[in-house]
């Protein structure tokens, strides 16, 4: 646990906090909030680089070739080598083994160093992956670059959730997601550009990382620490003296007095790992894990990691693999704007449910389409009679005897007691599609 002083919608004064939301507060927000903007980069680039034959020919020259070679039965594993995936994942394993690190750094020394030295970290890895001569050197700055995300994602989501006005807490810290999709947008459109540059554009989509890792880092000398880890770590006056500057009212008493009951709370916690695996922390120890877990499960990284990638796979050419995923990241960033505007007014729980239902919806629209790619639509059922998983639970009398129509009376006849699916009417019809 990276600290324990936030008093999250307010204590049990939460009433009469006064404050608004400063011109200070909202600068050190963006400062902070391109530690997202880092992250959401490197998401976007990585995938629109291993899409480019110039990178794959220095680096991965197997994945080339095999991707030259491969025919249309071949188009799920061209891309499958370890050297790839140890490039890819190196980030994610070295973030997770950061984070741990940063968590004792957040709470010891204060949000600031954190933030601070994930810059660093960003600016080291953007540098050695632009200059790369060889696969170790590119692994070492992904690993670099992963260290970066352990601390900024630890510490930045902290950061601005102590900064942020009570009312305001909501929409202030989904400034974080956005800095990602807004990230994730820009990479798209630069790898749609130095696709271009031959041979040396993937450096310049690599190299480009150091530009908001540049802004983390020299902005990071400039942010205060929040109120809360000053007086989580004993600074009493120093923090309400910055509470006044923030909130821009000397009317603080309230908010003052719930930040120091809960870091009176928190530091008598000794053991804060041990003391969160106790029953009555379990409900919230459950919710805080799955939530993220399950999201992360639905394959969405993957799909924005590998989207130029996934494109090519399913026919489309280069450079429209590549804006077809500008159009995805586009839709990232408005969908995270539209979470700013509502998340205080409806609340977290509706903005899950929706959410929920819309990616489950998504997600069975891209398994059919990526599993009949390339395939007229009258060959469909053909394709789902001879999938291993329809295959094990319904016989293939039931999928298919010769006759068209009886292809699509599958559909309604397998799901002739749950009406919540009707995949056999005018809504899912072949002359519609």
């Amino acid at each position: 646990m990276a600290g324990g002083g936030i008093v999250e919608g307010g204590g049990t004064r939460a009433h009469l906090y006064e404050g608004r939301t400063t011109s200070f507060v909202t600068i050190a927000c963006i400062v902070a909030a391109s530690g997202g903007l880092i992250f959401g980069y490197d998401i976007g680039i990585s995938g629109g680089v291993t899409s480019m034959d110039d990178f794959l020919v220095k680096f991965f020259p197997v994945v080339e070739h095999h991707k030259n070679q491969s025919t249309k039965d071949q188009d799920y594993c061209k891309y499958d080598n370890q050297k790839l995936t140890a490039f890819t994942s190196s980030l994610y394993l070295a973030g997770l083994v950061a984070s741990f690190g940063a968590s004792f750094v957040t709470r010891r020394f204060g949000r600031r160093p954190s933030i601070l030295f994930g810059g660093f970290s960003f600016l080291i890895g953007a540098a050695l992956n632009a200059a790369a001569v060889n696969l170790p050197m590119l692994i070492l700055g992904r690993i670099m670059l992963g260290v970066g995300v352990g601390f900024g994602n630890q510490a930045v989501p902290l950061y601005l959730s102590e900064m942020a006005p009570a009312k305001l807490r909501g929409g202030l810290n989904i400034m974080f997601q956005l800095a990602i999709t807004i990230g994730i947008l820009a990479a798209n459109l630069i790898n749609y550009g130095t696709a271009k540059i031959k041979p040396w554009g993937w450096r310049l989509s690599l190299g480009l990382a150091a530009v908001p890792a540049a802004l983390m880092f020299v902005g990071g000398l400039f942010l205060p620490e929040t109120p809360n880890s000053l007086i989580e770590r004993g600074h009493l006056e120093k923090g309400r003296a910055l509470l006044v500057k923030v909130r821009g009212t000397t009317n603080v008493d309230a908010e003052f007095e719930d930040m120091v009951d809960a870091s009176k709370k928190a530091n008598e916690v000794k053991h804060p790992f041990r003391n969160i695996l106790k029953k009555r922390n379990r409900p919230q120890l459950v919710m805080a894990t799955f939530l993220p877990f399950f999201q992360q499960l639905t394959g969405i990284n993957a799909i924005m990691f590998y989207a130029p990638v996934l494109f090519k796979t399913i026919g489309f050419g280069g450079d429209a693999s590549l804006y077809s995923a500008v159009i995805t990241g586009a839709v990232n960033v408005l969908a995270t704007f539209i979470s700013i505007f509502t998340v205080d007014r409806l609340g977290r729980r509706v903005l899950f449910l929706e959410a929920g239902v819309q990616m489950f919806i998504a997600q069975v629209v891209i398994g059919i389409i990526l599993e009949t790619k390339n395939i007229p639509i009258e060959e469909m059922i053909n394709v789902w009679r001879k999938h291993w998983f329809w295959k094990q639970i319904i016989p293939a009398t039931d999928l298919y005897n010769g006759d068209e129509k009886s292809d699509w009376q599958f559909p309604s006849k397998e799901f002739a007691e749950n009406q919540t699916v009707q995949l056999s009417g005018s809504g899912f019809n072949k002359e519609h599609i």
